[in-house]
């Protein structure tokens, strides 16, 4: 119980960070509105993706069942109406990822200039030059890792009976490790920290991350929420990156006093 007690404190402490971000555009807040761009371009592009694919998407499902030509009428059209569902519930499916992983990818220059102002706010730090584009190789894993959750949410909900409530539940948890991730990114690599260690403070800190990034997902949901709540999800993950770090200092620094403690109360060495 205590342990329950103490992830769900750590889950609402990660969710807070988000409406406290919102806060920061008193302090910068043309810096924030630049920060709406990326969610208004990926919008766009995603939505007129859906559209299209809408609008022939029973032409579609004619093009990949060739072979249900010389079907019967009914049988036919049972079969291209099922196929034409299942893409457009992939299609909405893929989008949670597909608009996430676009805003991501576009926002990087602007996201790095929220970052910079909140940590000059919260001082204590002085960020140092980081690439202003990301690399290939940062976007190639991001774009991949954004597929394999989507393959995996979408295995979920093929599941009978529990798949679509399930996959409801396990897109936003995914997307919102997508999002924290990341989103603390620049704060870690500012300080010289390497994405292995990058992933260690992370699980360290797994509820809390979640708390955000789902948190942050969820506005997501809301009509205009992506486009409003990016810029404070920047500030916010640049407060979650410096909590993670301070745990992960307490929790060193208590298992060098226990480790100092035992030896002090251990016998002398035989003579």
């Amino acid at each position: 119980m205590k342990r329950m007690r103490q992830i769900v404190r750590e889950l609402v402490a990660g969710a807070s960070l988000v409406p406290r971000g919102f806060a920061f555009w008193r302090q910068r807040p043309g810096v924030m509105a630049l920060g709406m761009v990326p969610a208004v371009i990926a919008g766009a592009l995603v939505g007129i993706v859906l559209i299209a694919l809408g609008l022939n998407v029973e032409a579609l499902a004619q093009v990949v069942t060739p072979f249900a030509d010389g079907w019967a009428e009914r049988d036919r059209g049972v079969l291209r109406t099922l196929l034409a569902l299942t893409i457009v519930a992939g299609a909405i499916i893929g989008t949670v990822y597909t608009f996430t992983t676009l805003t991501l990818l576009i926002g990087d220059p602007f996201y790095e200039r929220i970052w910079r102002a909140a940590e000059q706010q919260l001082g204590g730090f002085s960020p140092s030059p980081v690439r202003f584009w990301r690399s290939f190789g940062d976007g190639l894993l991001l774009v991949l890792r954004a597929l394999g959750y989507a393959l995996v949410t979408a295995l979920v909900g093929l599941i009978p009976v529990v798949g679509s409530v399930a996959a409801a539940v396990l897109g936003p948890v995914l997307a919102g490790h997508l999002i924290a991730r990341e989103l603390t990114t620049r704060a870690f690599e500012a300080r010289g920290i390497t994405a292995a260690d990058r992933s260690r403070l992370l699980r360290g800190s797994r509820a809390r991350e979640l708390g955000f990034g789902v948190a942050t997902q969820l506005f997501f949901l809301l009509p205009g929420g992506a486009i409003a709540v990016m810029p404070a999800a920047v500030v916010g993950a640049t407060s979650l990156a410096r909590s993670v770090l301070d745990r992960a200092v307490r929790d060193r620094a208590a298992l060098d006093s226990a480790a100092l403690e035992h030896d002090a109360g251990a016998p002398p060495p035989p003579a």
